[in-house]
Parts: structure tokens; sequence; C-alpha cells
């Protein structure tokens, strides 16, 4: 059982929405339920929906049927969770409707508050703003804001501007939830908390390494969303390049948050410029045709409802890149994502280089191979030679996992679990920087440009496929293949 915190309130603007409802909710409940929240911790719901608290109070239990185990909630502990949650009607953009929540603040004037923005970014300049008018702010606060930042870097500029003219610098929490997943941590600490992995890490030791972020569900009800976003804007500007980072940022002398951004904002930095012609010979987009899952007919992704019938937008993204520095150069760097894929995994592959000289005769040896996989398991696995057991010298492949002991663990906590609990503390380290969230939108800016002045459509691929051809051709080209969706 972790420390208490401090006493706080917890606001979600947007609680009736899929987030606070599937993820936010729940992970609330967790670190409830295991001892992490503090005695007198309240969360307030905020949103337009006409409720009152009983009606809101019906929604979360109808969305824990769901998403948390029945075994997991245990009548006393449930009930002294929902005891802390209280619910107001809001509209974000009148300040007038804020007067309950000026009220129940009011109450506790000295306690942290978190107000998380479970909305979209358009909402946030005006919330902020209502926060700031109504002496919401105190030097206690901070506001979380989900991904995306914007639609682009001038948009993502403008609402930064606005939110820091209400909230310092410090207060502003950008959520990345795949920083929060235990593999990534583990990895920073296999980096950095190991000399035999870290004296590897670099251009003479690995050949390559690959990202790789599958979904195999569709738009499902984003796709209002998600038809003026796609896989660059709604995945690789922020999990991809944030996951990219974390494997390539040279050691920080500590932990402190704004060490470690100052570290993967180099790498950002550092990131080869994909611009004109060679957008179109590194980077692949693709668009899903119908097809069939576990045997069922999915449509193709102009024939999603909300979608337009004639849209260009891309559901899948595959890209080859370099970071220009000492320690990476000429190793590539291979990123995809996409929707209706095979299947669902996110995995990175670091490939190191093959041993130089076998003395094992015609016996293969494969290069050694770390892979941190971060759905829909999380574990971490070493890919190294070693020998058949009997005589002669029979070289097999073996596999070490390097996984966390979770015996006597009925749950491991998830991102979210992680990255809320940080945000009361106000620990930054795995939350976005202003500085690396715009650099990531100029990076891709270029490729989007070059997208919309050529015009044209995706590469289609069939649904429950690993994408367009092209992105096996991206490595293929290089004598490669991906590790995942290989066979």
């Amino acid at each position: 059982m972790g420390a208490e915190l401090q006493d706080f309130d917890f606001v979600i603007v947007g609680a009736t929405g899929d987030l606070a409802l599937r993820k936010l909710i729940k992970a609330l409940y967790y670190r409830c339920r295991d001892g992490q929240l503090a005695g007198n911790g309240r969360i307030l719901g905020a949103s337009r929906a006409e409720l009152d608290r009983d009606g809101y109070i019906a929604l979360i239990e109808e969305a824990a049927e769901k998403h948390i185990p029945a075994e997991h909630r245990r009548p006393e502990d449930w009930s002294r969770f929902l005891a802390r949650i209280d619910y107001m009607t809001m509209d974000a953009f009148d300040c007038a409707s804020y007067g309950e929540l000026v009220k129940r603040l009011s109450e506790f004037p000295g306690r942290v508050r978190v107000f998380y923005l479970s909305t979209g970014s358009k909402l946030f300049a005006p919330i902020c703003r209502c926060l700031h008018e109504l002496d919401l702010i105190t030097p206690q606060s901070r506001v979380v804001l989900e991904k995306p930042v914007g639609h682009d870097l001038e948009s993502a500029h403008e609402i930064n501007q606005q939110v820091l003219a209400c909230f310092d610098e410090a207060q502003v929490f950008r959520i990345d939830h795949y920083l929060g997943k235990e593999p990534v941590q583990n990895l920073m600490v296999l980096r950095f908390g190991n000399t035999m992995f870290e004296s590897l890490w670099h251009q003479t030791y690995i050949d390559h390494i690959q990202i790789t972020v599958a979904e195999s569900l569709g738009v499902e009800s984003r796709a209002a969303f998600y038809d003026h976003t796609g896989a660059l804007r709604d995945m690789v500007q922020s999990h991809l390049l944030q996951l990219l980072c974390i494997i390539a940022m040279e050691p920080p002398p500590s932990i402190d948050p704004n060490v470690v951004r100052d570290e993967k904002l180099k790498v950002i930095r550092a990131l080869r410029p994909i611009a004109g012609r060679d957008v179109d010979n590194y980077v692949v987009r693709g668009q899903y045709q119908a097809g069939a899952v576990d045997g069922k007919p999915v449509p193709a992704y102009v024939r999603e409802s909300g979608v337009e019938a004639q849209s260009k937008t891309e559901t899948f993204v595959a890209l080859k890149t370099y970071i220009d520095n000492w320690r990476w150069a000429k190793v590539p760097f291979y990123l995809r994502t996409g929707k209706r894929l095979a299947k669902q995994v996110s995995e990175i592959v670091v490939q190191f280089k093959d041993v130089p000289h076998s003395i094992f005769g015609e016996a293969e040896l494969p290069a050694n191979r770390l892979t941190i996989r971060l759905q829909p398991s999380e574990e971490i696995g070493l890919l190294l030679s070693g020998k058949r057991v009997g005589t002669g010298m029979d070289v097999r492949d073996l596999e070490l996992h390097l996984d966390a002991d979770q015996r006597g663990i009925d749950h491991v906590p998830d991102a979210y679990e992680r990255l809320l609990i940080d945000a009361i503390e106000g620990r930054a380290t795995l939350f976005v920087r202003r500085d690396e969230l715009e650099a990531a939108w100029g990076w891709i800016e270029p490729i989007t440009e070059r997208w919309r002045k050529q015009g044209g459509r995706p590469e289609s691929y069939v649904a429950s496929t690993w994408g367009p051809t092209a992105a096996a051709s991206l490595l293929a080209r290089d004598n490669r293949e991906w590790d995942v969706g290989s066979d």
C-alpha cells in the first residue's frame, strides 16, 4: 500500500465523455482502493449534461460493469470511492455557469486542485480563461491537457499561449499516456541503471530500431474527430515520437522533470527533416478498405459512420528517419502505426548488429534483439543465442524475459493511474513540455504539407492485414523486415 497524497480536489471537465468514464474514473478507483488517495480527496465531475449526482453515479456504475472486473469492486471499496464523487452541470464557454464549481472549491482553498480537461483542445483556452477570471487558479493548481493539443504547429502554439496566460508552465501537464506505461518506465531504468545496456546503446552495436503501434479496431466512435486528424497527427506526432525520444535520448544527469525533457527535446531537434520528395521516398500513408475481422465483415474507412465519403484521411503511416547526432549516426528508425491492422500490438524493437564472425560453422546466429512490448501485454524480452542441451555445439535461440514479478498482484497499475497520481503530486517528468510539443508539430508539418500539395489518396490496404505493401517495401529496400507482422 502506497503513501497517501495530500488532500486534493480533482476536477474532470468533460466528465460524461468516453475517456473520463472508461479510463479516468477507473484509474482513480484503483488508486483509491489501493490506498493512494488522501482520505479527504474529492473528485468533481463537470460537463454540459443535465444530470444530478445520482444520474452521474449511474453512468459510472454502468461504465464500471464494462471496464472494472466485479471481483475488484468489493462493496466497501466501491462505496468508499463513490462517496468522493460529485457532479455539476457546466458549459465550458460560459463562465457564469461555473458557479457551483466556485462554491465547491472555495470550501477548501488550500487544497491541491487538478483540472483535468477531458475535452477537445478547442475548449482548453476558454476553460482556462474562465478558471483565471473566477480566481480558481491557486499556486497549488495544475491543469492536465489531453492530446492532441491543436492540429498543427500554429494552432498548438496559439493554444499554449492562451493556456499560459492563465497558468505557469510548471502547472501545465500535457499528458501522453504511453509515457506512463510500465515497460516505458522500465526501459529508462534498464538503460540508465545498467552499465551493460547503456554501453551498447549506440550506432556501433545497434543496426536499427522499430516502433510499431498497431490497432485492430477501426475508428469506432471517434470518426468525426479522426477524419479531421489522421494517423500522423493522432499517433506519430504524440505517442510514437515520445517513445522514440525515450529510446534515443542521452543519459540525463538526474530524473528532474526539466532535465529529462531537455534531453527528449534534443532528440526531436536532431531528427532528420522529411520534406519535399523525401516524403514520397520515406513515408507511406494508407487507408483501410473493407475486410473481415474474426470472420465478420467490416466496412472500408470511407463507409464508417461519421467519415466523409471521399475522405483522404490516412489510417496508416509508416516512415523511416534518422537522428543526426554522434550516438545514432546512420542508424535508421522505422515508425509504423495504423487502424484495422492484423492485431493489436505496440512494440519497440532494438535490433543489434550481427555477430561479426561465427565460430560455430554453418549455424545461423540470430542478431540480438531487445523487444519492449507495451500492449496487449506489458513485457520486455531479450533474444540471445544459446546452446541446445546435448552433445555438440548446436546453437539455438534463447529469449530472456525481463518482466517484473507480479505474483500476488491482482491488478497492475495502468498508465493513467501512474500519471494521475503524478499530476496530483506535481511530478512532471512523464508529461510533455511546451517546447517538446511544438518541436514535434514542427517536424511532422512538412509531411502534411507535401500531402496537401500533392492531393491524391492514401494507398489502400485490406482490413486485418499489416497495411499497404509499400510499408514492407520501405524496409525491404534496406534488406530488413518488420519484426511484427513479417510472417
